[in-house]
């Protein structure tokens, strides 16, 4: 058993529990940034031909697209160049190298041109983003609220009827396939006559405002559906699960003796502790959806991050790869990290360890 902590010890304790959460997650960043660049070097292909896909384009004009991009470099010292002709692989300056490159201008925060659309890689992200952001951010409220109502429901009524069909119907939700749900709903909207594609109606900018904004929310309909049937699954079964081992504790007990109400031991026993391992998950959550459902998105082409990571792939498209994967990676150790500062302030315990 954890000793009480002391009160003059403690926040010692939280800083250095702080400062170490901080030191892995840059650790785990600049690992990152490493990977990142040499996971897409390994693809087969010329991305200087296949990034620009013209039947038409000389010899001539793919070694300017490879001097354009820097792809006539080699790659890192002593290794040789995505250029077939030879580069000379050692005596190289490494400073001149595409890998150094990259680090130089991401410190400067530079994510590159993208060699399909030849515009910054952060102007690109940048919109995608917003787009994505609007569609999780829809979808994870909606989730999270029907989500907890349904598994704290759940939980009170356990072993009842409302109790195996909360079950039943959260273990569906949860295993079904990301893209048959998103394929199923798309059907599903045409016989209804909801837009299933994209994110406005095409000549839609010239209308009043509020004609615009209802006709987003149409458009948003469809995809906010699937992702929050996806995790209201998840987030039910979860609350249901935790609260249900929050209800079995001996404080529970004695807060039904003392005459509480079921709404009071709830509200001021049970909920906050329940919440502990939804909190974690709800954090971690966010940061790998900050990529786009990558599925949804494509299915309903809607125009967020996710959907342009899965176009560059085909693209060979290695800024537009490089910028998306890092910013996913950074916001899944950001989210892992504010999940541990979180739980850590829920639950003092943690920070003794």
């Amino acid at each position: 058993m954890t000793p009480p902590l002391q009160h003059g010890t403690f926040p010692l304790q939280r800083w250095r529990m702080l400062l170490k959460r901080f030191g892995w997650a840059l650790f785990t960043i600049l690992f990152v940034v490493v990977l990142n660049f040499f996971l897409f070097r390994v693809l087969p292909g010329d991305p200087a031909r296949q990034g620009i896909r013209d039947p038409r384009l000389t010899p001539e004009t793919i070694q300017a697209i490879r001097v354009r991009f820097g792809l006539d470099k080699p790659i890192i010292n002593c290794f040789e160049s995505l250029n077939p002709v030879k580069v000379g692989s050692c005596g190289v300056n490494p400073l001149d190298t595409q890998f150094f490159i990259y680090v130089k201008n991401l410190l400067k925060g530079d994510l590159g041109q993208s060699f399909y659309y030849n515009r910054p890689v952060k102007d690109i992200l940048g919109e995608r983003l917003w787009n994505t952001i609007l569609l999780i951010g829809a979808g994870q409220i909606l989730a999270i609220l029907i989500g907890v109502v349904f598994g704290l429901f759940a939980a009170w009524k356990a072993r009842t009827a409302i109790d195996y069909a909360a079950l039943i119907s959260g273990l569906v939700a949860w295993s079904l396939p990301t893209f048959w749900l998103a394929i199923i709903l798309l059907f599903w909207g045409t016989n209804h006559g909801l837009p299933i594609g994209g994110k406005a109606t095409p000549g839609m900018s010239s209308y009043p405002f509020m004609q615009q904004m209802g006709d987003l929310l149409q458009h948003l309909f469809l995809p906010t559906l699937a992702y929050t049937i996806i995790y209201m699954g998840e987030y039910m079964l979860i609350m249901r699960s935790s609260l249900l081992d929050v209800l079995a504790e001996d404080y529970i007990l004695a807060a039904k003796a003392k005459g509480l109400s079921a709404f009071q031991i709830l509200k001021d026993h049970a909920l906050k502790n329940s919440m502990l391992p939804l909190v974690t998950l709800i954090a971690i959550n966010l940061g790998f959806t900050v990529g786009g459902a990558v599925q949804i998105e494509t299915v309903f082409s809607w125009p967020g991050l996710g959907g342009a990571i899965f176009e560059a792939v085909g693209r060979k498209d290695y800024p537009l790869l490089q910028g998306g994967f890092l910013l996913i990676a950074i916001s899944v150790i950001l989210a892992n990290f504010i999940a541990d500062l979180t739980y850590s302030y829920l639950d003092p315990r943690v920070q003794a360890d």
